[in-house]
């Protein structure tokens, strides 16, 4: 099922064919599932485009590798710039570098610092409230932990210099935090959005023996690889285990009674977004700021809308 709602008039903007427009793409890192789902959706809307040609380059999470390709898209002169940022503090250089050369630019997915005192002109950013993802699993863990006896939990976060995750993370602590939900956090670790690291943290944190009702973490990816080091241990029992993104991964997760929370993420939709603000930008039209495409809660109960 594809669903996709952005909150500006973007979406409505029809794009005739384009004539040897070129754009240059930059993502953090192809080594990544969700990130996968998101340059897929960035080159399958760029199918549609008559005369519109891509060139993707892999950062490999090095912030210098990043300013370099943009630099060379520069070079090569591109119509249009993508970029999924590897840290979204660092992105200045980046914005300055497509600014100067008067090349429209377009941040997807990773906020750019830029974001919080108003995207600068010539720029944009397609993603998705981080603060809504954090506050919608919250919730979902609050509601099947309701009724418990002084509940406790574990956070598996991601990059300590990403935003999403340290945006998802204060906004479950303050979720825990309310009257109506009262959660106490034991344990709060980087797995760095990563299957195996998170697999490796939990099976430490049960050696250690450690005992929690809930697992949240800030990905998809690092809750698999929670629940599998719960299952290697005995079975994940009663333990509410919660992710987000709703990847293919976590729904087949979802399926097996491995998760019991996610919330979904159109990494799909934020790429096609992403493609047609720079195609529209590049053909000289006015393009917004900002596009947000919001967060969905999805449960064991609802998670058929969502699987593909």
């Amino acid at each position: 099922m594809k669903r996709l709602i952005a909150t500006t008039a973007l979406c409505l903007i029809a794009l005739p064919a384009v004539a040897d427009t070129r754009i240059g793409v930059s993502m953090t890192s192809f080594d990544n599932p969700f990130l996968t789902i998101l340059l897929n959706g960035i080159r399958a809307e760029a199918g549609k485009t008559q005369g519109l040609a891509l060139s993707v380059e892999d950062a490999q999470l090095d912030v210098a590798k990043q300013l370099n390709q943009v630099q060379n898209f520069v070079a090569n002169g591109v119509d249009a710039i993508i970029v999924n940022a590897v840290d979204g503090d660092s992105t200045a250089a980046i914005t300055q570098t497509a600014r100067e050369a008067g090349i429209p630019l377009v941040y997807v997915n990773h906020p750019p610092a830029e974001l919080d005192s108003g995207m600068p002109e010539g720029t944009a950013y397609v993603g998705s409230q981080e603060t809504d993802a954090g506050r919608l699993q919250a919730d979902a863990v609050c509601a099947l932990l309701k009724g418990r006896e002084a509940p406790k939990a574990v956070i598996l976060m991601g990059p300590l210099e990403n935003h999403a995750a340290l945006v998802r993370t204060r906004m479950v602590e303050e979720a825990f935090a309310r009257p109506d939900c009262q959660v106490e956090i034991l344990e709060k670790q980087t797995a760095n959005w990563n299957r195996v690291q998170a697999q490796d943290l939990m099976s430490q944190w049960l050696t250690a023996g450690l005992t929690f009702d809930a697992v949240v973490s800030n990905n998809d990816e690092m809750a698999i690889g929670a629940a599998q080091a719960l299952q290697a241990a005995g079975g994940k029992g009663e333990i509410v285990v919660a992710g987000i993104d709703a990847t293919a991964d976590g729904l087949a997760a979802m399926q097996a009674g491995l998760m019991d929370v996610t919330v979904y993420q159109n990494a799909t939709g934020q790429g096609e977004q992403a493609v047609r603000a720079a195609i529209a930008a590049a053909q000289g039209q006015a393009v917004p700021p900002e596009t947000w495409i919001p967060f969905e809660p999805v449960t064991r109960h609802t998670m058929a809308e969502y699987l593909k």
